[in-house]
């Protein structure tokens, strides 16, 4: 894993040294790339084990000109877990990996070509949730590699855009072909697919279907679905999550709060958030190819979370965990910090 770890370190600083060296040219000085990320620290307590996990996951977006954007985000973390055998002390591992890097070309007011190593739409934890500074809880949900793929990344392309526009409405899509990939860095499956959603502005309602099928080795079909409602001026948010494979399916939906009483969200009361998680998975057979739990497993997340000033959230949950493999206790807790500022100043245009 030593190994690994100093390999990636190359890719990495080449990625950063080339968006700089994009970004230099006098005539676009105004292009800044953006450095952004999160750094944390968690622990989780399951079935009275717990383990620790430093945590960063760095994020560089350049501009190249007015219609080509670079980015890319990776994923570096340590892991300290109890030595089992009644021994004392900790095993330690490292993790550091690319999670995607990507070109994003503006060909037209309504397509966006993509182009390189980039997430799968598939619904949404995968593409809008899983960085650790914007989730509410410091796991993803269980089902949410139904449809993914398990990498959660294609290497290929991808069309985006807004398919119409309107003052009560509009509709967006995703349509992505990712070719295999056996890549140390970007490991990908043969697939193809697409995510269309509706959002309606006055309600601030989101419903959305999406759809991928694996052309690689047994070739499957994946469909689902996502509702999110984000009322104005409440506070309150409500996200959803429905996905079905051939082996398995499941749903997850969740709440999250902040009063807009005694001061408003940013009032040391409304930093609170109470948040809520329900999931459940069931398996159609006993094939094992979806990441997913091997028996029916529900599991219910309760969560109150903090957010302090400069970006800094304090993250803290307890589930329980049913299935017929027994029963857990899941205590997790946790502190991130989200960063965002340019690589250099830039000039006023």
């Amino acid at each position: 894993m030593h190994t690994r770890v100093s390999c990636l370190m190359r890719p990495v600083a080449m990625i950063c040294c080339l968006a700089f060296a994009h970004a230099v040219r006098p005539a676009a000085a105004q292009d800044v790339p953006l450095l952004s990320g999160g750094v944390g620290f968690f622990t989780s307590t399951n079935s009275g084990s717990t383990n620790y996990q430093p945590h960063i996951e760095p994020l560089i977006a350049a501009p190249v000109g007015n219609s080509l954007l670079f980015e890319s985000r990776a994923i570096l973390l340590e892991e300290f877990t109890p030595k089992g055998g009644g021994q004392s002390g900790y095993n330690h591992s490292h993790f550091a990996d690319l999670i995607y890097m990507q070109g994003d070309y503006l060909a037209a007011p309504h397509l966006t070509v993509v182009a390189g190593s980039f997430l799968l739409p598939f619904n949404t934890y995968n593409d809008r949730l899983s960085p650790i500074w914007i989730g509410n809880f410091q796991d993803a949900p269980i089902s949410a590699n139904i449809g993914t793929l398990s990498s959660g990344s294609g290497v290929g392309g991808m069309l985006s855009g807004s398919a119409a526009s309107a003052d009560k409405y509009s509709i967006s899509y995703n349509a992505w072909f990712s070719a295999r990939s056996g890549n140390f860095y970007f490991n990908s499956q043969r697939s193809s697919g697409g995510r269309a959603f509706l959002y309606l502005p006055e309600s601030r309602l989101e419903m959305g279907v999406s759809y991928d099928r694996s052309l690689q080795r047994t070739q499957e079909n994946f469909v689902g679905a996502h509702l999110w409602w984000e009322p104005k001026d409440t506070g309150f948010r409500f996200r959803s999550e429905y996905a079905h494979g051939q082996h398995a399916q499941g749903y997850w939906f969740e709440t999250a709060y902040r009063t807009h009483a005694f001061g408003g969200p940013d009032n040391w009361i409304g930093r609170f958030e109470p948040v809520f998680r329900m999931q459940q998975t069931f398996r159609i057979d006993n094939k094992a190819s979806d990441s997913v739990p091997s028996v029916n497993t529900q599991r219910a997340d309760f969560g109150l979370d903090y957010n302090l000033p400069h970006n800094t959230r304090i993250l803290t949950s307890y589930a329980r965990q049913f299935a017929s493999t027994g029963d857990v206790n899941i205590w997790e807790t946790g502190i991130v910090y989200r960063f965002l500022f340019p690589t250099w100043k830039g000039k006023a245009r």
